[in-house]
């Protein structure tokens, strides 16, 4: 059976072309693939969100039974709002050897190569199986992937390894930061300005809060351990947003805070998030010291564990082998490779792109990461292929 063809750099103009920003379905992306790899006689199978406005796609090609490699990445990508792009973020442009786009490094790219690639696969005769997982809101807390491992788990498939294509230059990364992130709310008790004996001000008791995981982020940051190749060399802790208040004149009722931590393999997430805890729990009985009515909620908004380092990780050895390199790299940057990796999978992480363009206006991808890219994945094919 023979379906469309295209080039790597034809199909990563398609999928640039859908906006599959995490607020918006991925759907017509989804199906887009489906349908292509479906014209190649290959099996597709779609897991979905609760509102079934997204969905993550599993499909393998080659024999059945366990072991294969999985080629896997996410769909969506960050906004572009509020950002300065010279071009049309949803259309593929190509300026002076480098292809522009939203999801042009991070990470369109590595999804559009291994499709493009995939009849190649299927000609050549797949000894071993080859899987592709593409997931829904990694940009949001790695959240799709989660239900597609479950059910990869429940057809049956045990992958041997899984290589994460996210942007790494094509350097094979053997470990990473997790990343939790929060949303912590303060109630105070609204009142005039003037009347703070009686009001309960929110953002203040937000900016106790925001200076104590300053100084717990500066704990961190004197525990630095430069001797494992994480730039920078400590776990970080940071606010992104805070909302609160209506006017200077009014002691402000309510505050958000939403913040996270990126943790070194090294470090305890759980016993960060103690410290947090044990500090809003005092925080929070010091407000209602002054008004019952104060509250401080804390909600956990992202999860991904970090991914560990493991000589022994098949996942490693393949992709060191596809790469000839002799050495792996550490990332800060919390990737699917460690949900797979503590669902009993082994992962690394290679794909093409530099993280540096990852959520910025004019992102972009090198052609000449396009082509490394495709030359790692024909070597790939060298080792499970019959011919």
């Amino acid at each position: 059976m023979a379906g469309e063809t295209m080039t790597p750099r034809q199909a990563i103009e398609r999928l640039i072309a859908f906006d599959t920003t995490s607020r918006n379905s991925n759907l017509e992306m989804i199906g887009w693939i489906a349908g292509y790899l479906e014209g190649w006689g290959v099996e597709c199978s779609l897991s979905h969100d609760d509102d079934g406005r997204k969905a993550n796609l599993f499909a393998s090609m080659g024999p059945g039974g366990d072991g294969g490699i999985v080629l896997s990445g996410h769909t969506d990508v960050v906004p572009v709002d509020g950002q300065s792009w010279d071009t049309d973020p949803f259309e593929a442009i190509e300026k002076d050897g480098r292809l522009y786009g939203r999801g042009a490094s991070d990470m369109k790219s590595f999804i559009a190569v291994s499709l493009a690639l995939a009849p190649e696969f299927l000609a050549r005769g797949l000894k071993r199986p080859l899987h592709l997982a593409w997931s829904y809101d990694e940009e949001v807390g790695c959240l799709g992937v989660h239900r597609l491992i479950a059910d990869v788990k429940a057809r049956g498939v045990r992958p041997e390894a899984a290589i994460v294509g996210e942007p790494t230059s094509m350097e094979v990364v053997d470990a990473h930061k997790g990343v939790s992130g929060f949303r912590t709310s303060f109630r105070g008790v609204p009142a005039h300005s003037s009347a703070t004996h009686i009001g309960v001000s929110a953002t203040h008791a937000a900016g106790r809060f925001i200076a104590f995981l300053d100084d717990l982020f500066e704990e961190h940051r004197r525990r630095a351990r430069p001797d494992l190749g994480f730039v920078p060399p400590y776990t970080t802790i940071q606010v992104g947003v805070v909302e609160g208040g209506s006017a200077s004149n009014i002691i402000a009722q309510d505050c958000m805070v939403d913040w996270h931590f990126r943790a070194m393999p090294t470090d305890d997430p759980a016993g960060i998030e103690a410290r947090v805890h044990a500090f809003l729990d005092d925080l929070g009985e010091t407000m209602r010291a002054r008004h019952p009515d104060c509250d401080i909620a804390t909600e956990r908004r992202a999860s991904v564990p970090p991914l560990r380092p493991d000589s022994a990780s098949p996942a490693t050895a393949l992709a060191l082998a596809l790469t000839g390199a002799n050495d792996t790299a550490r990332a800060s940057f919390a990737t699917e490779a460690g949900v797979f990796q503590e669902s009993g999978f082994p992962a690394a992480v290679c794909g093409p792109g530099d993280i540096a363009q990852a959520h910025q206006p004019n992102e972009f991808i090198d052609l000449e990461q396009v082509e490394a890219c495709a030359a790692f994945l024909r070597r790939l094919m060298d080792r499970i292929c019959e011919r």
